[in-house]
């Protein structure tokens, strides 16, 4: 990698002759954001990755979380914070972002009082269910990565771990900084808190940040105690992990008990047992009135078109964009596709690129095609070829949208997410 130089920007600093530094915005643990104006007079937000801070060791990983923020603010979303260009200043990165002048959502709730705030809520909705049809689960929702544009829109921001189950502990040990350190843990469902899990991260740990997020709004508090030392810390977990939430403080306030059959829904801490998926969620949300709102489509429709077949699209993981067509891989020989981890003691028809980390199983999961019907069907592990011959299953499962497949399958088509570790693939039409 270039060597990263520091870079201290002040108010009217050119940043590669492109962007002028009107001021900064904030500052964190990785990164600055500035207010700039391109040459033309355009006003932007400009996030730069302070990679001179940062241990030469975790370079190049926080460089590619940084791209994968990038690539996921070009989802095309009203309600998603949208990039627009990406450079390296002095060795170090930079995204280029719309500009949202109201604030985050704990600013516009302060000021405002809570009013809005079922509409302004079910636009985060909104951006979280963008986020997961294409594959990406945001992984740090909360209210300071909710900004509010020009137009009085919420929308997502700050998506540099979506879908990275480890940038939380990097940064917890390189922080140092208690508050940020509890920060972490604060909306994070039990699942992806205990260390000895392999998890897959699912949707379902979107909506339970959402739950939190909602009670912090609503009562001023977070649902399972303070967060103030590493004794709070053991105590917030234990409660979060046992479901042993303050009902009573959310039922005392009148937006409490309009929100709680919401609230307690997200905050289930069984990942199965919680609501499911982000429209799960939106059927609970009360109304909003005169203000409410409604979904505003921008042409992320997947294809329905199957009269070429079906195709694999990987929307999250190292081979981020490759597209696998089924008919293609099948070649007239089979009805079945293997799928797993790429591996010499694996001989998979769609082996997966995984080198930064080991969440594939070598022998994952199976794709069968129905003749019959033209249906193809999913189903976690494969035949192992021994002397006992038996199917032998994946060591952390596989799931359609957020829910898991067993041995005997589960049908998929286009619009569905198939998760295996880390890596999302969304099935679509061609």
């Amino acid at each position: 990698m270039p060597l990263a130089e520091r870079c201290d920007f002040n108010h009217g600093d050119s940043i590669e002759h492109k962007y002028y530094v009107e001021k900064q915005l904030g500052e964190g643990s990785f990164g600055t954001v500035f207010k700039v104006k391109d040459i033309s007079g355009h006003t932007f937000a400009l996030k730069l990755l302070k990679l001179w801070e940062v241990p030469p060791e975790i370079r190049e990983k926080l460089t590619d979380r940084f791209d994968m923020e990038f690539e996921t603010g070009q989802i095309k979303s009203n309600y998603l914070v949208q990039s627009v260009a990406h450079g390296f200043t002095k060795g170090n990165p930079y995204i280029v972002m719309e500009f949202c002048p109201k604030g985050n959502l704990n600013q516009f709730v302060k000021t405002n009082s809570q009013s809005g705030l079922v509409k302004m809520t079910k636009e985060v909705l909104f951006g979280l269910r963008d986020l997961h049809r294409f594959g990406k689960v945001h992984r740090d929702l909360k209210p300071e990565n909710v900004l509010i544009k020009e137009n009085g829109t919420a929308a997502l921001t700050d998506f540099g771990i979506s879908g990275d189950r480890n940038k939380r502990m990097t940064e917890r040990s390189f922080l140092g900084n208690p508050t940020q350190i509890f920060g972490t843990y604060a909306y994070m469902p039990p699942e992806q808190i205990r260390p000895d899990t392999k998890a897959t991260v699912l949707p379902t740990t979107d909506i339970f940040s959402f739950g939190v997020m909602m009670y912090l709004i609503i009562t001023g508090n977070l649902p399972f105690g303070n967060l103030n030392d590493e004794r709070d810390l053991v105590n917030y977990i234990k409660n979060g992990r046992e479901g042993n939430w303050d009902k009573s403080t959310l039922n005392s306030n009148s937006k409490g008990k309009l929100f709680y059959p919401v609230i307690s829904g997200c905050l289930v801490p069984q990942f199965k047992k919680r609501l499911q998926s982000v429209d799960e969620v939106l059927s609970l949300m009360p109304s909003a009135g005169k203000t409410d709102v409604s979904y505003q489509p921008t042409g992320n429709e997947v294809s329905l078109n199957v009269t070429n077949g079906i195709l694999l699209r990987i929307m999250q993981g190292e081979e981020y964009g490759k597209v696998y067509k089924l008919n293609d891989l099948l070649q007239g020989k089979s009805r079945i596709i293997t799928i797993g981890r790429q591996d010499i003691y694996a001989n998979n028809m769609l082996a997966i690129s995984e080198n930064q980390s080991s969440y594939i199983s070598r022998k994952h999961c199976t794709l069968e095609l129905d003749y019959l019907t033209g249906n193809w069907y999913v189903r976690d592990g494969q035949w192992e070829i021994n002397a006992t011959e038996k199917w032998k299953r994946s060591l952390n499962g596989t799931f359609v949208n957020s829910t898991e497949v067993s041995k005997d399958g589960m049908p998929v088509g286009p619009g569905d997410i198939i998760s295996i570790g880390d890596v999302k693939i969304r099935v679509e039409g061609c």
